[in-house]
């Protein structure tokens, strides 16, 4: 076998489990095509994307042989008028994954380190990871980000701070004023980065200002995605908003037209369907209530969640997940997570949700658990 010529660290590092592709599951499974399953794993809109965003699409298919907008003008612009703030705090991002791998090559190295929760989203810690960087995993209480535990973890090396808010996995969230303290104690030559991908699913009112925290806070950096809410997981754009100076510094690790055309001009349509808005938050509450009043009935611990996914416990998690799959539904194990008795179910339809906890039932009914 030739030897390798790769960095030696890299073969060592963790790698994300994705989802698998829905013809290939279906085709083990006998079935004629994907359509006859049901996707809850991923956190994707059930309603699908805004409309608006969809007529946007079409209109810009013709013009896929040109190339896009390499600062995407006219969506920070949007996104400026939207948050009040000047289009050159914002950058976008294929995903806001990518914005994540813009701030490891910013401030992390060798030696230097990450803290986030240790139910928080794994790509933190692969991408840091990927920059030889080591990752400090703070205990959640009661699935919840302990911010006082995270400040005491603090040590010279520390370089970002993760608060994924609400977070995935778990739902959950902190508190404007478990915020506030945080930020009157967080180290000033520290980054902290507020990652809100679920943040639109909440009403306005329960969303936390964080925005304030830019200007009062040299190195804050808010996370956003186009992914959730708005139902655009597949063209893959998210946003991050800092100050000026702290903007530049990530432009300055972006490559050119990281951001596709047609991503663009969704996304910009996106932003201002506020119908869509309102209907996805709908959905989700209807759709936790129904699962939640499931669980409930079954005997089923869960974890309150304010997004479009909840955290259930069934024991043997990946053994459910296996098993719901042969049943043409597809939730998501968490034994990745260090969670092996939960599985995670994304807030589907009311049919959808309906056929996931008959097939629950009936996978629990099978190993004798009721």
């Amino acid at each position: 076998m030739t030897e390798s010529i790769a960095k030696k660290y890299i073969s060592g590092l963790g790698v994300y489990e994705p989802g698998r592709p829905m013809d290939e599951v279906a085709r083990e499974l006998g079935l004629a095509d994907a359509s006859e399953m049901i996707k809850l794993a991923s956190n994707e809109n059930a309603l699908g994307p805004s409309p608006l965003a969809v007529r946007a699409m079409k209109k810009c298919a013709a013009d896929m042989h040109l190339y896009p907008d390499g600062g995407g003008y006219y969506l920070r612009r949007a996104l400026a008028q939207k948050y009040g703030l000047d289009m050159d705090q914002f950058i976008l991002g294929d995903g806001s994954n990518e914005l994540i791998q813009f701030l490891a090559h910013v401030y992390l190295a060798k030696g230097s380190r990450i803290i986030m929760a240790d139910r928080a989203f794994v790509v933190y810690k692969l991408i840091a990871s990927a920059f030889e960087a080591e990752t400090d995993m703070i205990p959640m209480i009661e699935f919840r980000h302990d911010l006082k535990a995270m400040l005491a973890a603090v040590r010279p090396e520390t370089k970002i701070i993760f608060v994924g808010n609400p977070n995935n996995p778990t739902g959950t969230m902190v508190y404007r004023d478990e915020i506030e303290e945080f930020m009157d104690k967080v180290p000033q030559n520290i980054a902290v980065v507020f990652d809100e991908a679920y943040i639109e699913l909440l009403e306005p009112k329960q969303q936390p200002d964080t925005i304030q925290y830019i200007a009062k806070h040299p190195h804050f950096y808010i996370l956003r995605t186009f992914s959730k809410t708005y139902g655009l997981a597949g063209l893959r754009i998210g946003y991050g908003m800092a100050s000026k100076e702290n903007i530049r510094l990530l432009h300055r690790v972006r490559q050119p037209f990281n951001v596709n055309a047609m991503a663009l001009a969704a996304a910009e349509a996106a932003l201002g369907d506020e119908r869509h808005v309102r209907r996805t938050r709908k959905m989700v509450k209807k759709g936790l209530n129904q699962l939640q009043a499931a669980f409930d009935e079954i005997g089923l611990p869960w974890v309150p969640s304010l997004v479009n996914f909840i955290l259930v416990k069934v024991d043997r998690g990946r053994q459910v997940f296996e098993e719901l799959q042969k049943r043409k539904v597809i939730v998501r194990p968490m034994d990745g997570y260090g969670l092996p008795d939960y599985i995670r179910v994304t807030v589907g339809t009311e049919e959808q949700n309906r056929i996931i906890i008959e097939n629950l039932l009936d996978v629990l009914a099978s190993r004798g658990d009721q």
